[in-house]
């Protein structure tokens, strides 16, 4: 009688929480138009390249050298947002985010430059040297998103990657439209993107706090907030599978 009970309770459970998902409208539209900045066209580009272990300095030196003679120039129509240093998460590792600005034919532009570029062409090949492997995804920012820009730091940097269910991303976009609010008071929301080409389906938030501990306290103060604990529960199901990095900024990097 009580396993009875129990079920039943838990059926009527159900059945209460499904009133309120959120229903998601059928699709009219590539979630790239929907959820992307209308007022914009950036395009970003995050690269991750696995740095031999002995190499790593020299490394952080060759591209701060060329970020800041190449990447500036005003003939470029590109620019570095940030560039770090895996601290946890995967070993000798850097992660560097550009902004095009002008879309695809920005980033069409800036790669013929450089392909003729032959101060550029012998960085390649240096920075080949000191590498174990590389790549890289082109990104759109999310409407609802903070645009990334420069910040004096010190800060540590943290990238939660999400690979999301296909067909799951205007969910996602949905929840999180809301959910952003939760997460701004201590201006810890740096910039959110989802992939266009490379691995589909991703998802990279990115957020800046002062320490560790810093992080835990924002993370946990969320979950004091009416809402923030919907936003979980309602986005968990749509997730593959997630993955965190703590990053430490270089010293070229716009964000620090």
């Amino acid at each position: 009688m009580l396993l009875l009970q129990a079920f039943v309770k838990l059926l009527s459970s159900c059945w209460f929480r499904s009133l309120f998902v959120h229903k998601v409208d059928a699709r009219k539209d590539a979630h790239s138009n929907l959820l992307s900045k209308k007022e914009t066209s950036n395009l970003y580009k995050i690269q991750f390249h696995n740095v031999k272990p002995e190499c790593l300095e020299a490394y952080n030196s060759l591209e701060a050298e060329v970020q800041n003679r190449l990447h500036q120039d005003q003939e470029y129509p590109c620019e570095v947002v940030g560039s770090w240093n895996t601290w946890y998460g995967e070993q000798d590792q850097a992660v560097h985010l550009w902004r095009y600005r002008g879309g695809y034919p920005a980033l069409t532009e800036c790669l013929t430059k450089l392909n003729n570029n032959k101060e550029y062409l012998e960085f390649r090949k240096e920075r080949a040297k000191m590498l174990i492997s590389r790549r890289n995804q082109l990104l759109l920012e999310f409407s609802f998103w903070n645009e990334p820009l420069p910040r004096a730091g010190p800060c540590i940097y943290e990238m939660r990657t999400y690979h999301l269910k296909p067909g799951t991303m205007i969910e996602w976009g949905n929840h999180w439209a809301r959910a952003i609010k939760y997460r701004q008071e201590n201006n810890e929301a740096v910039g959110g993107f989802f992939s266009q080409i490379g691995d589909l389906y991703v998802v990279h938030h990115l957020w800046a706090y002062k320490s560790l501990q810093s992080r835990d306290e924002t993370r946990n103060s969320a979950w004091l907030k009416e809402g923030w604990d919907s936003t979980v529960y309602y986005t968990v199901p749509l997730i593959r599978s997630m993955e965190s990095r703590i990053m430490i900024p270089t010293k070229s990097s716009p964000l620090q």
